[in-house]
C-alpha cells in the first residue's frame, strides 16, 4: 500500500510525525504502508503569502522528516493549476509521468492522507480510501500554526524562542526555517502585504496583454534611456519579462555590466526565468529577483550605478500609497553609487491639474445608454466587447462610475451646454486620468484602481530632490504624439473659459523622462 500525501507542505509538525509513525507501524486497516508519496502542490509558486517557500526547500524538509519513518519516501512536484474539480486526477497523473510509470496509483493500492476537505472529497469521489492527518486526535493544522507564528512575529516575537515553534513544529522544518532565514521572510511577506496572496499585483490584470505591450515597446524604451545609463550594476525594477534588459545587455557599451531584473508579479517573474533558460540575454550576468523593493533595500548602500523604472511609480502610488512612494524614492537614493542614476519613465499629471476645463466627448462613435451595465469578473471577453461598443461619452460615464471607486474616490463633474454643444466640466487632472485610461479595454478593471496624474513634473522634481538627488538636463514631461493622433483627436476636445467664450487648450502632457543623479 502506498500512502499519498498531497499538500503544500510549507511546515511539518510533530503531530504529523506521531500519526505517520502510528500509521506506518501497522496501525492502518488498509494494510502495511510500503512507500510514502509526497505531492508538493503549488510547486511552481514561492515568495508569496500563500506559498512562501520554494518547492526545493520544502523537499529538503520532507526528506529529513521522512528519514525518521520506516517506509521509503518519494517526493514529486505538482505545479499550481488553480481551482479545479479534477485536481486529484491531475496529481495522480503528474506522479505517474514524473515517476516514469513507476507509481500507477489507484484506489486499490493507495491510501490518501489529507486534512483539506475539498481535496479529500475529490479523492473520495475517485473511491480512494482516506486517512485524515488529524486522526486519531484533532490538532492544529500546519497552516494554523504558521499563521500563529506570523502573528507573533509581527508583534516582535523571535521564532527561535517561541514555545509554539519549539514544541509543535518538527525538527526538520525548524532547521530549514532558521538556517535560511525563512522565519523572517514569512513575517516580512505579511508585514507589508502587496497584491494578492499568490504574489500577483492585482487579480484583474490580463498579463498576456501586459507582456505584449512591454515586449513591443522595448526598443522604444531603450532608445529613450540609452544615453543616460551608467555602466556597472544596472537594475531594472518592475522588469516585466526582461525585454528591456535583453536590449541593454546587447549594448556593447554595457558589456561589462551586471544586470538585475526585479519583478513583484509572480507570472512575470516566472517568464523571466524561462527566457533566461532559453538564452534570451546576450550577457551571462543577468539575474532576477521576485521582490517588493518599495519596503527595504535589496542592494547594499551606494552599490547601484543605474536604476530603471518604467510605468512603475504610479503603481506604487496607486496600490501602496504616498508614504510608500516617498520611501521608495529614498531607498533608491541610498542604494545609488555616487554618479549613479535613476531613470524613471512613467505617466505624469499636468501642472495646473486643479484648474477647471470643459471636455467635449464624442457621442456618435458608439452608444452610451447602458454605460453602467454589469458584467461578472470572469467574463473578460464580454466586458471588453461591451466597452468597445461604448461611445467616448459612454466610456467617460463608465469611467466616472468606476475610477478608484473601491479606494473611496468619487469623480466630481458637471454638465454644461454652450452654443448647443454639450460639455463635461471637471478638473484638468481628472480629465487627464480619463484620457490616459479610456482605451485600456483589456484591463479596464485593473486600470480603474490606478492613478496616473497624482504629481506634475514639477512635483516629481521636488520629491526627488528632497532625497538629495539632482534632476539632470534632458529630463522632461512630454505629450506622446501617437497617443494624440490615435486616442485624442476626433474623440475629445479640451477648452477653458476666457471671458464669456471657450478657448481650446493644448493637449496635456502624457509621459515623462526623469533622470535623477546622485552627486
Amino acid at each position: 500500500m502506498h500512502l499519498l500525501l498531497p499538500g503544500r507542505h510549507h511546515l511539518l509538525t510533530n503531530h504529523q510525525m506521531a500519526i505517520l509513525t502510528l500509521l506506518t507501524q501497522g496501525r492502518s486497516a488498509h494494510g502495511p504502508v510500503e512507500s510514502l508519496l509526497w505531492a508538493i502542490t503549488s510547486a511552481n509558486h514561492s515568495g508569496t503569502r500563500r506559498n512562501p517557500l520554494p518547492a526545493n526547500r520544502r523537499e529538503v524538509a520532507i526528506e529529513e522528516f521522512s528519514a525518521q519513518l520506516e517506509p521509503t519516501s518519494f517526493v514529486y512536484h505538482v505545479d499550481d493549476i488553480g481551482h479545479s474539480e479534477r485536481f486529484a486526477d491531475y496529481v495522480l497523473k503528474k506522479i505517474e509521468v514524473d515517476s516514469r510509470g513507476r507509481f500507477l496509483l489507484s484506489a486499490s493500492n493507495t491510501l490518501v492522507a489529507t486534512s483539506t476537505p475539498e481535496v479529500a472529497e475529490q479523492f473520495r469521489r475517485l473511491h480512494f480510501p482516506l486517512w485524515a492527518l488529524d486522526h486519531p486526535e484533532p490538532a492544529r493544522q500546519p497552516w494554523e500554526i504558521l499563521d500563529a507564528l506570523v502573528t507573533a512575529g509581527l508583534a516582535g516575537a523571535d521564532w527561535r524562542h517561541d514555545p509554539l515553534f519549539l514544541t509543535q513544529v518538527c525538527r526538520a522544518s525548524r532547521r530549514l526555517y532558521l538556517k535560511y532565514g525563512y522565519d523572517r521572510l514569512v513575517v516580512d511577506l505579511f508585514r507589508h502585504p502587496v497584491g494578492t496572496e499568490d504574489g500577483d499585483l492585482t487579480a484583474t490584470r490580463d498579463y498576456n496583454v501586459y507582456v505584449r505591450a512591454f515586449d513591443e515597446g522595448a526598443e522604444r524604451k531603450y532608445a529613450l534611456i540609452k544615453d543616460h545609463v551608467r555602466p556597472g550594476r544596472v537594475v531594472d525594477i518592475g522588469c516585466c519579462t526582461g525585454s528591456l534588459i535583453a536590449r541593454l545587455a546587447a549594448d556593447d557599451r554595457l558589456r561589462e555590466s551586471d544586470f538585475y531584473g526585479i519583478e513583484l508579479a509572480r507570472p512575470l517573474y516566472i517568464e523571466c526565468l524561462h527566457r533566461k533558460a532559453q538564452g534570451a540575454f546576450a550577457s551571462d550576468h543577468v539575474f532576477f529577483h521576485q521582490a517588493n523593493v518599495s519596503e527595504k533595500e535589496l542592494f547594499t548602500p551606494a552599490s547601484v550605478d543605474t536604476f530603471t523604472t518604467f510605468s512603475l511609480t504610479h503603481e506604487i502610488e496607486s496600490y501602496q500609497g504616498r508614504a510608500t512612494l516617498d520611501r521608495f524614492i529614498g531607498l533608491l537614493s541610498g542604494q545609488l553609487a555616487v554618479g549613479g542614476r535613476w531613470l524613471n519613465v512613467d505617466v505624469v499629471g499636468p501642472e495646473d491639474k486643479d484648474g477647471l476645463v470643459y471636455l467635449w466627448l464624442n457621442d456618435a462613435d458608439g452608444r452610451d445608454e447602458d454605460f453602467d451595465a454589469e458584467f461578472p469578473a470572469e467574463d473578460r471577453a464580454g466586458f471588453k466587447c461591451y466597452l468597445a461598443g461604448l461611445s467616448t461619452r459612454g466610456r467617460f460615464l463608465r469611467f466616472a462610475q468606476d475610477f478608484r471607486h473601491d479606494e473611496g474616490y468619487r469623480l466630481p463633474y458637471t454638465s454644461e451646454t454652450i452654443d448647443s454643444v454639450p460639455y463635461v466640466v471637471l478638473r484638468l487632472g481628472d480629465a487627464c486620468e480619463f484620457l490616459s485610461k479610456k482605451d485600456y479595454l483589456d484591463n479596464w478593471r485593473s486600470e480603474m484602481h490606478e492613478t496616473f496624474c497624482f504629481w506634475s513634473f514639477a512635483q516629481w522634481r521636488a520629491a526627488v530632490e528632497r532625497t538629495g538627488l539632482h534632476v539632470v538636463p534632458g529630463s522632461n514631461a512630454f505629450t506622446n504624439p501617437w497617443i494624440v493622433q490615435n486616442r485624442f483627436e476626433g474623440k475629445v476636445r479640451l477648452s477653458r473659459r476666457a471671458g464669456g467664450t471657450l478657448e481650446p487648450i493644448a493637449w496635456p502632457v502624457t509621459n515623462m523622462l526623469l533622470v535623477a543623479e546622485k552627486r
